[in-house]
């Protein structure tokens, strides 16, 4: 790694930091991500596929960061700024101090998922936090890697990685085409495809059993999934108490998860 040292708000080198939460709201065009706190920054480095292209730090974090910093490739820049610089490129109070840059590169394709036992699939979701969240039980129960329609939200918003615990900076994610799309090249990969849905008349997941590839489909907070994508799928259902029917749909990702994850085990 390199320090350096800037005390220049308006210092040409921090440009992909400038206004961040306003540039990433309304979408990034140039294949950068901004990454947030200490904990995030330490997966990018140790374990992310992503190319870094610098770090910007508060100058009070430099000597708690080394040992994440030692890790850097030589060539990374790390600027290191007052707080006050900070928040003025920010425009806004960055508390943990911690910021990094780095780029997409090439977007895997839908054919790079055939090979794992389960996969997480989303559809529609366009809240960070439960992109975020629906990452970190993927992590959590084994899933080999998630599939996203253009219709979800960026899961490499700076939101959704710390949400997600760090893991959309690893777990392999194909983000792109629609519903219909995935569920036709799963289905033609060998998968079992279930549709999470309230719906009276779908099979309990308690009475599911785990078997060959089995790929989640969870819909967005409310509507839930579409009736047709919902036709050409397994409908599951979690069984819950009487009068009683929804949960969030990251935590509802996770109790079907963590079901296929035991019965993975058991075998």
């Amino acid at each position: 790694m390199t320090l350096v040292y800037i005390e220049n708000p308006l210092d040409e080198r921090l440009a992909p930091y400038i206004s961040i939460r306003e540039r990433d709201l309304t979408g990034r065009s140039d294949g950068r991500f901004i990454v947030e706190g200490r904990v995030t920054l330490g997966v990018l480095v140790e374990r992310s596929r992503f190319e870094i292209e610098s770090v910007f730090i508060g100058a009070s974090r430099v000597e708690p960061l080394r040992p994440v910093l030692d890790g850097l490739p030589p060539d990374t820049p790390v600027y290191v700024a007052p707080q006050a610089v900070m928040d003025a490129v920010a425009g806004f109070p960055i508390h943990r101090g911690v910021l990094a840059c780095a780029r997409k590169g090439k977007p895997a394709r839908l054919a790079d998922f055939a090979a794992a036992d389960t996969l997480l699939v989303l559809n529609d979701i366009s809240n960070h936090d439960n992109v975020g969240a629906a990452f970190r039980n993927a992590a959590a129960f084994g899933v080999g890697g998630v599939l996203l329609d253009e219709r979800c939200c960026d899961p490499l918003y700076r939101k959704s990685i710390r949400v997600s615990a760090g893991s959309a900076l690893w777990m392999p994610f194909h983000h792109g085409g629609t519903g219909e799309a995935h569920i036709t090249a799963l289905k033609a990969a060998g998968y079992q495809v279930w549709a999470m849905t309230p719906s009276a008349g779908a099979a309990p997941l308690t009475h599911m059993a785990v078997e060959g590839r089995i790929a989640v489909l969870l819909g967005a907070e409310g509507p839930g999934l579409p009736a047709d994508l919902i036709a050409a799928c397994e409908a599951v259902r979690i069984p819950m108490r009487s009068g009683f029917d929804s949960v969030n749909v990251a935590t509802a990702g996770a109790i079907t998860l963590a079901h296929i994850f035991a019965g993975r085990q058991a075998v």
